[in-house]
Formats: structure tokens, sequence, C-alpha cells
């Protein structure tokens, strides 16, 4: 009991660290077909597949705010727009994940990403959205300068979500090269693996490596103290291991950090800092 009463204490000490983030809230992903609506509400925002059987306005009620997944860096064949993109905006695949790669410096690409994927979202009812693959392009970039190029397209595709839809609410899944010139138009700034990673090649879990975990939180603190941004670290246990999942929010949380960890195909749901106070 006492052991129970000093972690809880220990828990609730870290989750007030996270009061003073400006807009710090909790944040839960599910990608799963059928997102599971009451467990799933208790969080300030919920990132669920745009594919999945799920109607926002359905549960606008709610207290969670829906945003949408959306691939910036990469497409996968089963995403409807796939087919309009001609193969020459797609010069490369991510074998890990199955998917394709999108040359961000195609001129109409931009135009294209708000048309086809962000309007018809928009139109369901989703008022955020989740940017991810915002670094593939490193996949295709080699060169100084064609990594230059990339970003500067990057740069453009953000800036016409915003242009077009100026009150989306955009939490970008790192994309650090590019935030000293777009930062303004975030809403908050998320990465994988603070101390838990998912091995999708190899299908399995990973202690992350010291050095990574130590250059994460130097790019935390540049995003808290100069961008003035919440950071989500989005981190992956077994569902089964409940212990794990416990104690690797409450080490996120006493970063300073808002935590989600969860099983390496986001299908459950996870853990984040209110889960560790009740």
């Amino acid at each position: 009991m006492l052991m129970r009463f000093i972690a809880r204490l220990a828990s609730v000490t870290a989750f007030g660290m996270l009061a003073g983030i400006a807009h710090a809230q909790t944040v839960a992903l599910y990608y799963g077909a059928n997102p599971p609506v009451d467990e799933l509400k208790a969080f300030d925002i919920v990132v669920v597949d745009p594919d999945a059987k799920f109607d926002p306005r359905a549960h606008a009620n709610t207290h969670a705010a829906w945003f949408a997944y959306v691939s910036v860096g990469e497409v996968h064949p089963e995403r409807a727009y796939y087919k309009a993109m001609p193969p020459a905006w797609v010069p490369t695949t991510n074998d890990a994940w199955a998917s394709h790669v999108v040359d961000q410096t195609v001129p109409q690409w931009p135009a294209f990403f708000v048309d086809k994927v962000i309007t018809p979202l928009w139109k369901k009812g989703y008022r955020g959205f989740f940017l991810d693959t915002l670094d593939s392009y490193h996949l295709i970039a080699k060169t100084d300068a064609t990594r230059a190029a990339q970003e500067a397209g990057l740069k453009r595709v953000i800036r016409a979500i915003k242009t077009r839809y100026p009150n989306a609410k955009l939490i970008f899944n790192r994309g650090f090269e590019v935030l000293p010139d777009v930062h303004d138009l975030a809403y908050m700034v998320a990465f994988e693996s603070l101390y838990r990673g998912w091995d999708a090649g190899k299908q399995r879990y990973t202690e992350v490596p010291q050095a990574d975990r130590e250059w994460l939180l130097a790019q935390a603190a540049t995003i808290r103290d100069r961008y003035k941004l919440p950071v989500l670290s989005i981190d992956y246990c077994d569902p089964s291991d409940e212990a794990c999942k416990t104690s690797t929010a409450a080490r996120i949380v006493a970063d300073g950090i808002v935590p989600y960890v969860t099983d390496g195909g986001l299908a459950t749901v996870g853990v984040g800092p209110s889960n560790n106070i009740n």
C-alpha cells in the first residue's frame, strides 16, 4: 500500500510538471478500424485513422477533440487518393511500412494534398490533423541541396493547409528541420520513442539508446523554450505489459513531456498521464 501511495504521489507530482506548458493536453492515438469512443473520449485529443468506421460529427459533443491522421511524406497504395498521383511524385518506397515516399518538390503537391486529403476530412468534421512522416524525405534526399529543396516543399504543404483552413489545428510528428520557419502554424509537436520503441521490420519492442533519448530531449527543450509549444512523446510497449506502459508514461511526464504509450500498431487504448493518477 505504501509503495502504491508513493508511486501515485510521484505521478501526481510529475503530472503537475505539465501544467506550466502552454495548452498541454492529453493525447491518444488509435488507428484501429473501430475506435472505442467510450474509452478514448476521456482524452483531450484523439487521433484516429480517417479510413476508420468513425464519424467525428457524431461525437462532436464528447470531451475529446477528434483529429485525423494524415501522412505528408508518404502514401500507402490503399489510400483513396494514391491512384490520382503520378508515379513521378513517389520516386521510392519505405519497405518497412509498404508505403511510397512523396517528392515534396513537386509544384502541384501542396494544392493536391489540401484538395484530396485535407478538404474531404474537413467536410467530414475534422478540425485537427496529425501530420505524420514529416521526415520521410530523407529517404530520397541525400545532399544538403536536395534536403533543402525537400524541406522547402514540405513548408509549402504546411502553409497551404493553414492558408485554406486557418482554424485547423496541426500536430507535427517531428519535422524538426522545418520548425524554425513554420512553428507558428503548429499546435503541438510529437515524436516517437523517447524511452520505448517499436521495430516494425523485426516486429519487436525495443529500449531506446541513451544517445537517441538525449538528442530527442534536446529537441523537446528547443520546442518548449523557443517555440512555446507542448511536446508529445509516443512510446511503445507490449499491450499486455501494464508495468511497462505506466512506468514509461511516468518517465516521460517527469521530463515535462506529454506521454502516450501504446502498442506498435496503435490498435489498443494506451496510457497517458491521466491514467497514472486515477
